[in-house]
């Protein structure tokens, strides 16, 4: 698998994704300042509320921008050896009768690609698998807690 690509398509995801706030948050920046949006009584709150609006994908176009720059700046060797599995691994588990492809990343989890026709779900170290794979090396057998209920894995690759 080649890792490199996938690094590239998730930052590409995050870029789309990062157009698609800053143009809400543009909008909403213009809906709560124009003069329609001024209050006709106390109660008329459609400019604060567009505010409000504006501010939170703000904040969220601002934690997007912040995840660019980390996987931007991750290494994209192979894991080592004597290392188990951490940040910017590319991992292959199977479950049941199913192989599903995760990336390790420093934030963004739950964003997902395709590459080679395969799905791959970006998860970090904070989410509970995140968390039930960090040390782990290709070949072992695992039994994940996912969603309260135990469930047998193995790690098949490692990238």
């Amino acid at each position: 698998m080649n890792k490199r690509a996938v690094l590239q398509k998730i930052i590409a995801r995050l870029r789309d994704e990062l157009g698609v706030y800053f143009r809400a948050a543009q909008n909403s920046r213009a809906e709560a300042t124009h003069e329609q949006s001024r209050a006709d009584n106390k109660y008329d709150t459609r400019g604060l509320e567009a505010s409000y609006l504006a501010r939170g994908q703000s904040r969220q176009a601002a934690e997007l921008e912040a995840a660019i720059a980390e996987f931007q700046q991750l290494a994209t060797r192979p894991l080592a050896a004597d290392h188990g599995i951490g940040i910017g691994a590319l991992v292959a588990l199977q479950m049941d009768d199913e192989t599903a492809l995760y990336f390790i990343g420093p934030r963004a989890g739950g964003t997902t690609i395709t590459h080679a026709q395969h799905e791959i779900l970006v998860i970090t170290p904070q989410s509970p698998l995140g968390a039930q794979l960090l040390g782990k090396m290709p070949g072992n057998r695992l039994k994940l807690d996912i969603a309260g209920r135990q469930q047998r894995a193995q790690i098949l690759s490692v990238w």
